[in-house]
């Protein structure tokens, strides 16, 4: 694999500084879920073709599944909680020290599983799009999200029936619940499946997910109709960006995507609630909230892999220093990621940065 440039340092950007006082809780975001080993293969020209072989020009790895969540909040800055069961195999070692020590992720609420095998997810990555193909063992008893979870600002969960009893408590003790939904592979979509909404602050389904469950052939409709049973309801609509509606205001907001060259959507919707979670948090305008959003998921697939791929601040501050130095940009375009001036570092290396890509077996320099 050819030799990638070295990871530039976390800026000392806090967006929650203004905010914090001694009371705080000890985590700004907590998650919980089943972390995998994800392989990741991009460079394909094509979907790969029965009996033939492929050879992939790009090639990496990296911690998957919730990982992807949890290394997006870190890197903006966000103090980041998780459990999660870990195999106890050179997999699970690697992910373990890839979050806790690569994104200073906090993993006292993990756990090592003896004898269990880490869950490994592989992706091609061709075309805009991407195909995977997964293999874990049946998680290990007990569950490892602890019974009563920690005191933190918010949550970030999936909403599935029958299997998330800390959301209430959480929500009991004043953490702010941000739901996200998987496919329902039963094809029922049953809206009595997100019963857990009535502890949410937010929900951040994909376009084809709201109107599933809302039995709307419109997105924005969809969403309308979900900020009845949630403050917030944000919906995405892919290409075009994302449409939001704050139930307690009456307030729509609608931020178009942008333009960007995918290499690999993979993780870009846990970039995309990564952001809006920071943003909120933060108490920003909900417009601001569904751009900076949109701009953290764009940047994300234009690199390969879940939690490599999520940009930090350095990302985010070279970006707004490139588009700014184009020339014919927008007046209004510009405007609308305005608000990024007051948040964002001086960058140190131009546009487009490259992250460093980590390959299991190698180690770091004496």
């Amino acid at each position: 694999m050819p030799a990638a440039d070295t990871v530039l340092p976390s800026p000392c950007v806090d967006p929650l500084a203004a905010l914090r006082t001694p009371a705080d809780p000890g985590c700004d975001v907590y998650l919980t879920g089943t972390v995998f080993l994800d392989i990741i293969f991009t460079g394909l020209d094509s979907a790969p073709v029965r009996g033939t072989e492929s050879w992939a020009r790009g090639m990496g790895s990296s911690p998957g599944g919730v990982a992807n969540m949890a290394t997006a909040l870190a890197r903006l800055g966000l103090r980041t909680s998780l459990a999660a069961a870990f195999g106890d195999d050179h997999y699970g070692e690697y992910c373990w020290d890839a979050l806790e020590q690569g994104e200073g992720i906090d993993l006292s609420l993990s756990r090592t599983v003896p004898g269990w095998h880490s869950p490994v997810t592989v992706s091609m990555a061709y075309e805009g799009e991407r195909t995977m193909v997964s293999h874990g063992h049946e998680a290990p008893p007990p569950e490892s999200a602890p019974d009563h979870p920690p005191r933190s600002r918010a949550a970030v969960a999936s909403l599935t029936p029958g299997r998330a009893d800390w959301i209430a408590q959480a929500a009991r003790k004043g953490t702010r619940i941000f739901a996200d939904v998987g496919w329902d592979e039963s094809g029922r979509w049953d809206p009595a499946d997100l019963a857990d909404l009535e502890h949410c602050e937010a929900f951040l389904p994909n376009a084809e997910e709201a109107m599933r469950y809302t039995r709307t052939s419109c997105p924005r409709a969809a969403a309308r109709k979900l900020a009845e049973r949630v403050p917030v309801a944000v919906v995405t609509l892919g290409a075009e960006g994302a449409f939001a509606v704050d139930g307690a205001t009456g307030e729509c907001a609608e931020v178009p995507a942008i333009a960007v060259e995918a290499l690999d959507p993979t993780g870009a919707g846990d970039v995309f609630v990564a952001g809006f979670v920071t943003g909120t948090l933060a108490g920003w305008p909900l417009a601001d909230r569904l751009a900076f959003a949109g701009l953290t998921a764009a940047l994300s697939v234009q690199e390969f892999g879940g939690s490599l791929s999520a940009p930090g601040w350095w990302e985010i501050a070279a970006w707004w220093q490139y588009v700014r130095s184009l020339p014919g940009q927008g007046p209004v375009a510009l405007r609308r990621y305005a608000f990024l001036d007051r948040l964002l570092p001086s960058p140190v290396r131009p546009w487009p940065l490259r992250r460093a890509v980590p390959t299991i077996g190698f180690r770091s320099p004496a």
